[in-house]
């Protein structure tokens, strides 16, 4: 199996370490080596003791953790800007793609490197997801979409067909965007927002439509 290391040990870390575990439980894929994070709380950290995960170091040393191990990694962290310069502060690491098992990825659809994709999602066909995007719990990716880097998509958000999220994008817990639509980067969806219209770079839209 191929050694792992996940950066973050939040919420969405601890996630991945399920999605690491429902992949071996399919495939021995993965040995996962433990997490970087620069201080769990006490809640994850009694969660990783319960897991039986280590705690490696600090985030800063990820390089040296990794390439000691000749290690893959995997960026576990929400925000999309802390991604994005974790990944540019590392760069030359060896960026590991998770797709769930529960998860239905279409033939024609392109995954980069760091990408993570949890159970029950659905990518349809022609799709392009960017480096580092997290795809969550049941969101659905209609055809001829693009998700560029750095971008999130909480649980059951809906990308219609045609759709660009652009890069460091977050799109909401349950919000829709609909089709033949860009989001620019560094826009913010909000949790149960229905987009009709183009989402500015930079801007934050919520409600139903979202403005």
């Amino acid at each position: 199996m191929r050694p792992l290391v996940i950066c973050g040990a939040g919420g969405f870390g601890r996630e991945v370490i399920e999605i690491v575990r429902a992949i071996n439980a399919v495939a021995p894929t993965w040995d996962l080596l433990g997490v970087v994070d620069d201080g769990p709380g006490d809640v994850p950290r009694a969660h990783l003791e319960r897991l039986g995960v280590a705690v490696l170091g600090p985030v800063a040393s990820l390089s040296e953790v990794v390439h000691s191990a000749s290690a893959s990694v995997v960026i576990a962290i929400g925000d999309p800007a802390t991604r994005a310069r974790i990944a540019a502060a590392h760069d030359g690491c060896d960026w590991a793609t998770l797709v769930h098992p529960d998860a239905t990825v279409g033939h024609d659809v392109s995954l980069a490197a760091g990408v993570v994709i949890a159970a029950g999602a659905r990518l349809s066909t022609n799709i392009t997801v960017g480096e580092h995007v997290h795809i969550d719990q049941n969101v659905t990716v209609g055809h001829d979409s693009r998700l560029d880097a750095y971008s999130r998509l909480n649980p059951q958000a809906c990308i219609s067909g045609f759709v660009t999220v652009g890069e460091q994008v977050l799109v909401g817990a349950n919000a829709t965007v609909l089709q033949n639509l860009t989001v620019g980067a560094g826009a913010v969806v909000g949790a149960g927002a229905v987009v009709t219209r183009e989402v500015a770079p930079g801007t934050t839209v919520k409600g139903v439509p979202a403005r």
